[in-house]
């Protein structure tokens, strides 16, 4: 696979970098987007019921079971090539961002120090009421667990329909991408807001942008370098062209 050269030459005189991924760099793994995964006994609901504050508070047990469910699925999966790819590109920047919209925790999975989860992460719990994360709960229970400090019932991790990103988070991913000299958009459809609007942030503070995916988005047009292809392909040999 070959790359433009004043690609190559950016990437090695750049100190900082930030990287947004999304379902794609996941979907090569073999993990299921989030509406791919309402499947089976699950089709019958409409997103709403199963990922909101209002469809936990109507049926807490359904939505629990269902991310019960996909949390066995993540625990499945293992991350691929491109995950371990950004491993390594990191190892190259003195300053190097990773952040996702996927709630897998494949990233970390794979030794990314830190990476930034936009919409949190599905194998952790918090309490519904006081927020407090549940280091252990029991899967076996036949009930929704209980918060070990308040009472109240645990939930997933994830940001939810209705509710917003958590603000730290937000910042430190606004922060890298007005910062950094280079900005990649890995798997990620450029649609789902907030996190569509890093790379133009990234630019307008003049970061060069580099898309990486299997088709179009809005943001090839904008992009200086849009890569066509898979992550677990084209990370891989960008690495070997850079470093090898």
């Amino acid at each position: 696979m070959e790359f433009p050269g004043a690609l190559l030459e950016s990437l090695r005189r750049a100190q900082r970098v930030a990287v947004l991924t999304g379902a794609g760099i996941s979907q090569e793994s073999g993990l299921r987007t989030f509406r791919d995964s309402q499947s089976g006994i699950w089709a019958k609901y409409r997103p709403e019921d199963l990922a909101s504050p209002e469809g936990f508070r109507r049926n807490p047990q359904m939505v629990w079971d269902w991310y019960a469910w996909r949390r066995l699925a993540v625990e499945g999966v293992r991350p691929n090539a491109g995950h371990y790819a950004l491993v390594q590109m990191a190892l190259h920047f003195a300053d190097f961002t990773l952040i996702t919209q996927n709630v897998d925790g494949l990233h970390a999975a794979a030794g990314t120090r830190a990476p930034i989860e936009l919409h949190g992460n599905i194998r952790h719990v918090r309490c519904s009421e006081c927020a407090a994360r549940a280091e252990h709960w029991d899967e076996s229970e036949k009930q929704v667990p209980r918060c070990a400090l308040c009472g109240g019932l645990l939930r997933p991790d994830v940001v939810w329909f209705g509710e917003p990103l958590p603000r730290a988070e937000l910042e430190r991913a606004l922060r890298a991408s007005t910062e950094c000299q280079v900005f990649f958009s890995i798997g990620t459809s450029a649609i789902v807001q907030p996190a569509a609007s890093l790379p133009y942030a990234a630019r307008r503070t003049g970061a060069i942008v580099v898309e990486i995916n299997a088709e179009s988005t809005p943001l090839t047009g904008a992009a200086a370098f849009s890569l066509r292809g898979k992550s677990g392909e084209v990370l891989p040999a960008l690495v070997k062209a850079l470093w090898q």
